[in-house]
């Protein structure tokens, strides 16, 4: 789960215990499938047109990927509108790496990178290429999809233009005087207007994850699978808990982790989430001032203020960065949020902050791109602007200045590695301007039917603490399964053998491990900025 842009550059944020055989999943007679809404019948009765990926590309990198014949590609028609099957439609793009072991096939399995915003199409291969020739792989077609208005599913959420993205990155949005509030919120209305108007209403009314999960419970059958096999990370996590409340009938096996609780008001998710990124920063911290030259001090206690006393001067004083540009505050910050998400980011982030001292802002603008996905030639994703527009149709609106004010000032006095000096802000937020109601609101997960599903939550999660897992887990009434680690999320990615024999068993067998069973915390090893499960 992503920070908002004002979380990330402000004050505010939107052992031993083995894996152990376990009972499969607690289930009575197995109960029919939710039936069909009316007048979807000629979408699920659609037959997929599987081909080469060549133009499912985004990237150079993508590019390069999807040469590869193991993968092929297909577009899902969808209604725009699921009160108007009749309507409009929408395609989803889908990424499959067929079973290798034909013979032993189960069925496909679905799998989300999180974002909102995140590209399926991209990360399939990525986590295809971490889960290996395992059983996952043998016995399941791995299937990537971009969900509705994000990458190059249609109609795409294309707000704004590369000129614009780097006019909004380069603006700090950091007064919080009564002018420079005024300034933020009508960029938020500029930014609402665009999307009206390059998008159109009908497709931000209609891009939640409400019908992402319908989608969902089309494509499992479209592909032939009776029932859906899962793996959302992040905010995949609550694709996953949506398309089981919606349709807990119609789940075989569903694997969650870094969990989103979505229980939590947008008030709560953003006070926990400045909880988890201050718990990681320390254990960076933790993990630097033992060494010689770590540029923030010798104590963790002091690290937060040595990072800020590092890094306010760039508000005023950009440094030089590679190719010409320059390092601001905001994305200094960024790139430091970014390399919080995972352990093996630390040595990177380290040697960038150990460069500002020196007047080198290449590491942190380096972390700051793969956050944002700027490609090298300047253009960007569409993740940016996804984000918004789902959020905001998954989420309440905040109005009320004082709340905005008193979430301002609990980030700062919970999180102070990320205060840039300027003071609390009442301003509101991007959502409050929205041009479309909501679609979803917060509550807890009620999903009678389901079977038992597996949530993965990670002790040291920055952007979906170990908490909310364990949060999920309850209102699901699903097994969880804690892992030792200090990143943001960990299942089938070669960082953890134990958590991923537990994903893969169950998977596999529905088999799920022990009730309260720990995964111990494996060695990091360091590593450059690259792909990896989450957003």
């Amino acid at each position: 789960m992503r920070l908002s842009r004002r979380a990330v550059v402000a004050s505010t944020f939107t052992l031993l215990v083995g894996l152990s055989i376990a009972v499969p999943p607690v289930a009575a007679a197995a109960p029919a499938p939710a039936p069909a809404q009316p007048g979807l019948d000629r979408f699920l009765s659609q037959e997929l047109s599987w081909g080469p990926c060549t133009d499912f590309a985004r990237t150079d990198a993508d590019r390069q990927t999807f040469a590869d014949p193991k993968f092929d590609c297909t577009y899902l028609e969808v209604p725009l509108d699921y009160a108007n099957p009749e309507g409009k439609t929408a395609k989803i793009a889908m990424l499959r790496q067929k079973a290798l072991d034909p013979a032993a096939r189960i069925g496909s399995l679905f799998t989300d990178p999180g974002g909102p915003g995140g590209s399926g199409v991209s990360f399939l291969p990525s986590i295809a290429g971490l889960i290996g020739n395992g059983e996952v792989a043998q016995k399941f077609d791995l299937i990537g999809f971009d969900p509705r208005g994000v990458g190059v599913s249609e109609p795409t959420i294309d707000c704004s233009n590369t000129a614009e993205i780097d006019a909004d990155r380069a603006d700090l949005d950091l007064d919080t005087s009564p002018e420079g509030v005024a300034q933020t919120e009508q960029e938020y209305k500029d930014f609402a207007q665009r999307c009206a108007d390059r998008v159109g209403l009908d497709v931000l009314a209609n891009v939640g994850t409400r019908d992402v999960a319908r989608d969902l419970q089309i494509a499992h059958q479209v592909v032939g699978d009776e029932k859906l096999n899962y793996v959302g990370y992040s905010y995949g996590t609550h694709i996953g808990s949506e398309f089981a409340e919606q349709f807990p009938q119609s789940v075989r096996a569903m694997v969650l982790d870094g969990a989103v609780d979505p229980s939590l008001n947008p008030v709560e998710s953003r006070l926990t989430q400045a909880r988890g990124f201050q718990r990681a920063f320390d254990n960076f911290a933790k993990s630097c001032v033992g060494q010689a030259g770590c540029p923030l001090g010798t104590d963790v206690p002091g690290a937060s203020k040595k990072l800020q006393d590092l890094l306010r001067p760039l508000i005023n004083t950009p440094i030089p960065a590679e190719g010409g540009r320059t390092l601001s505050y905001n994305d200094a910050m960024t790139g430091v949020l970014t390399a919080l998400y995972s352990q093996s980011l630390w040595g990177f982030l380290q040697e960038g902050l150990v460069q500002v001292t020196q007047g080198n802002g290449g590491n942190l603008l380096r972390l700051a791109d793969a956050y944002y996905e700027r490609a090298p030639d300047g253009s960007y994703s569409n993740l940016l602007e996804a984000f918004p527009v789902i959020n905001c149709v998954d989420s309440d609106r905040l109005t009320d200045r004082s709340v905005a004010l008193e979430i301002s000032k609990e980030s700062l006095e919970i999180a102070p590695f990320y205060d840039a000096g300027v003071g609390p802000s009442d301003a509101l937020e991007q959502c409050s301007f929205w041009p479309v109601p909501p679609t979803s609101q917060p509550g807890p997960v009620e999903a009678p039917g389901l079977p038992t599903v597996l949530v993965v939550s990670s002790t040291g999660d920055p952007a979906t603490p170990y908490e909310d897992g364990v949060s999920l887990a309850r209102q699901m009434k699903a097994r969880l399964l804690t892992v030792e680690n200090d990143g943001h999320t960990v299942a089938l990615q070669g960082a953890n053998a134990c958590a991923d024999a537990a994903a893969t068993r169950y998977l596999v067998d529905l088999t799920l491990p022990a009730q309260d069973t720990t995964c111990a915390r494996q060695a990091a090893s360091g590593g450059q900025p690259a792909p990896q499960a989450g957003g």
